[in-house]
């Protein structure tokens, strides 16, 4: 039987290369997205599209129930991946910018992931793929929201794995670093609803770092990948015998994992201000 994959994020970046190549690959692809839009766009190339909204508790609810009245209520793989950005200092961040991300980049998925799992125990197998980040590893400066909800994501990604371990249920992290996407231009409108950096103490490096960053593009970052790179490691994750716990993707990623695991945190802090 056609093995099925409801894969989240789809309307650009790695959701949608995901989308194509998983196809490719004979799969039955659910490329959900956020906004109709995007899935009506989906539809006509093919797709099966269910609007699924991580912020909206109801369309995870029901955007899931039409893929299992599909699919007769199964389902092989799931891969979290829909998430935003909301760039700027720490101390600079609303409590509000803070919840809002969590919703879209961690508790959506927590939601939906708690849905899947019955289905994948009662038909005795499944893959959860998370799409995680370098930023899971390591922190960065600027990057302080995001980075606390992929810290989330691989804590509670990792106990999920130990949880399940005596199941035939797969819990599967995937690192990326940089990687050719919209993520950039779709953190602005978070940046301007929630950030006050003119009345920052910090407006002079807003002025020289983070507003050129995000408002002036610079072409591909330096080791940037394509999302074909996310997808080739995505279909090992799913179609793999034994596959990883996680997978790396871009070089930034391989060396914060090993500086992670023999420098002590000062030194890492101290090449990471200076980056």
């Amino acid at each position: 039987m056609q093995k099925t994959i409801l894969i989240t994020g789809c309307s650009s970046g790695i959701g949608l290369d995901a989308a194509h190549g998983m196809r490719a690959r004979g799969w039955r692809v659910f490329a959900s997205c956020r906004q109709q839009r995007d899935c009506d766009r989906l539809r006509a190339q093919g797709f099966e599209s269910p609007r699924i909204d991580y912020t909206d508790a109801d369309s995870i609810t029901s955007g899931l129930a039409s893929v299992f009245e599909a699919t007769s209520g199964t389902l092989d793989a799931l891969f979290n991946n829909g998430a935003h950005g909301l760039p700027g200092a720490v101390e600079d961040l609303p409590t509000d910018g803070l919840r809002l991300i969590f919703e879209a980049n961690f508790f959506g998925w927590h939601e939906l992931t708690r849905q899947v799992i019955p289905v994948m125990r009662a038909q005795g197998h499944g893959r959860i793929v998370q799409n995680s980040s370098v930023l899971g590893l390591v922190a960065y400066p600027w990057r302080g929201a995001y980075v606390a909800t992929k810290y989330a994501v691989e804590g509670l990604t990792d106990t999920l794995r130990l949880e399940l371990a005596d199941s035939d249920i797969k819990v599967i992290l995937i690192e990326p670093g940089p990687i050719t996407s919209k993520i950039r231009e779709n953190s602005i409108p978070f940046f301007e609803r929630f950030i006050n950096w003119e009345n920052s103490a910090l407006r002079d490096r807003y002025e020289s770092y983070l507003l050129k960053r995000l408002y002036e593009s610079s072409g591909p970052d330096r080791f940037e990948l394509p999302a074909s790179a996310v997808t080739d490691k995505l279909a090992h994750a799913v179609e793999a015998k034994r596959p990883r716990a996680r997978y790396y993707v871009t070089t930034p990623t391989y060396i914060a994992g090993y500086l992670r695991r023999i420098l002590p945190t000062r030194t890492i802090d101290r090449i990471l201000t200076d980056v």
